[in-house]
């Protein structure tokens, strides 16, 4: 079949891509000429384990293409997919759907023949509606259905999660839409996932509601971590406890820093906006979203607490800044408030990040980049783990000791064992977790900066942070 991606970005570049692989026929149609250059050159816009060499085969076999000309690409599509961005309207909270609808404006004139328009961008309650609403009223005359086929891809594992789906969510009651769309997804049926076919709206909600849940796991995790922290239990064990119960499942229950990325902090803050308008506000979702924010201020509480106390005047080594491993995205990410902190208190900081360096030096300021980890640990009074890549578990920590002015260690994602650390000389923090040598400090609070409060600051810490530091 033959497929128009409106919009080139993760959503629409790994969609087309995957599609492509399968034996249909793509075009990827971006406003952006720079980038639709640079794709052509084969240089991605974003960083996907197995995207650049999925991308140049399927272009070498002339299944995927690149172009700006969305009225050639729509005139021959049998689908056309809008997978344009939907970020948060500063403000109010509410998805940006401004993309979206031009997008449609500009799709109704080009129709010919039936066409199924699909919405793959995330978007809210009754979007679809407005969408063929805003195509119908540019051409009465077209035969077209719109439909919404919500995308369920996790970054740094999008390829497997396109071709190796849980379900396949498509909202439509029209039976050639749906036959389309059966057709498009037909290559995977040896894999069986589940085609779910329900009513437009009802897709939209699914993609909002699954996503909330997710990070609703995490911010639960996050809090009984804390509790860990303050009764002298472990948050790993607990998870393990409450995993292995098959109606709970033991994915997204790892404590950490809080959530970010393009998806969770977008779309939870869209739900809740959603509610609110049809009066059924979402309480539990409302507070996730104010929990995580909050939190991920607050791990500047550790390292502060790991460095006595403050962390002015120390040298602080980030490793990881990416919100995730196997990305380059920083959109969200919970380095960005926590470097925001560490520098309010005075610390001096460095980073390394295997993917993420150019994308971070657009949005952060005032910190140093190190070409790998042991370079950014030298001279640094603690070292903070904050995105847990592979390369960061299997770090030579005799080196790293060695390389530091002080062994202190803030491990925010539990990649290490804290006997362990103990026993190599580390004074080490983690997330939740409590061992025989480490029993939690007094009640009283801790900060990052010892200049606090500061007037007019948007940036916060968290309350009180009782955090784990050795025994005399």
């Amino acid at each position: 079949m033959r497929i128009a991606m409106i919009g080139s970005g993760y959503v629409g570049l790994v969609s087309g891509a995957c599609f492509s692989d399968f034996g249909h026929e793509v075009a990827c149609i971006d406003k952006d000429e720079a980038k639709v250059a640079a794709l052509k050159r084969g240089e991605l816009p974003i960083y996907e384990p197995g995207l650049e060499g999925l991308v140049a085969e399927n272009v070498r076999q002339k299944r995927l293409s690149f172009g700006t000309d969305l009225r050639s690409a729509v005139r021959q599509a049998d689908a056309v997919f809008i997978a344009v961005g939907t970020p948060t309207r500063r403000g109010d909270g509410e998805a940006d759907l401004s993309y979206v609808y031009q997008a449609a404006r500009e799709i109704a004139e080009e129709l010919s023949g039936f066409t199924v328009v699909v919405t793959k961008s995330t978007v809210p309650v009754g979007t679809g509606d407005e969408v063929e609403r805003i195509i119908r009223a540019a051409r009465p005359d077209a035969r077209v259905a719109v439909v919404s086929n919500p995308e369920f891809l996790r970054e740094g594992a999008a390829i497997d999660d396109f071709k190796r789906p849980d379900r396949i969510v498509v909202g439509t009651d029209d039976p050639e839409a749906i036959a389309v769309m059966r057709e498009l997804y037909r290559p995977l049926s040896l894999n069986q996932p589940p085609l779910l076919v329900m009513g437009r709206r009802t897709a939209e909600l699914t993609k909002y509601a699954a996503n909330a849940f997710l990070a609703t796991k995490i911010t639960f995790i996050n809090e009984i971590a804390d509790l860990c922290e303050k009764v002298g239990a472990d948050v790993q064990d607990v998870a393990r406890g409450m995993g292995l119960d098959n109606r709970i499942g033991s994915k997204f229950l790892h404590a950490g820093p809080g959530f970010g990325g393009s998806c969770f902090p977008k779309d939870t803050l869209a739900l809740c906006k959603t509610a609110r308008q049809h009066d059924a506000p979402i309480r539990i979702v409302e507070t996730v979203v104010s929990v995580n924010e909050e939190r991920k201020r607050a791990m500047a509480g550790k390292v502060a607490t790991a460095c006595g106390g403050s962390v002015r005047g120390k040298r602080v080594a980030l490793l990881g800044l990416t919100f995730k491993p196997n990305t380059d995205d920083m959109r969200d990410a919970p380095s960005i408030p926590l470097i925001a902190e560490l520098q309010a208190g005075g610390a001096l900081v460095r980073a390394f990040d295997p993917q993420g360096m150019d994308s971070a030096r657009q949005i952060l300021t005032g910190i140093d980049y190190a070409d790998d980890p042991y370079a950014c640990a030298v001279g640094a009074d603690a070292l903070v783990i904050v995105t847990e890549w592979d390369m960061f578990r299997a770090l030579d920590l005799n080196r790293i000791r060695d390389a530091m002015a002080a062994p202190v260690v803030v491990d925010l994602r539990n990649v290490y064992r804290p006997a362990e650390m103990r026993h190599r000389g580390f004074v080490y923090l983690s997330v939740g977790q409590f061992d025989g040598g480490i029993a939690p400090v007094p009640r009283d609070p801790v900060r990052a900066s010892d200049a606090r409060p500061r007037p007019n600051s948007s940036v916060t810490a968290r309350g009180p942070e009782k955090a784990l530091v050795p025994q005399p």
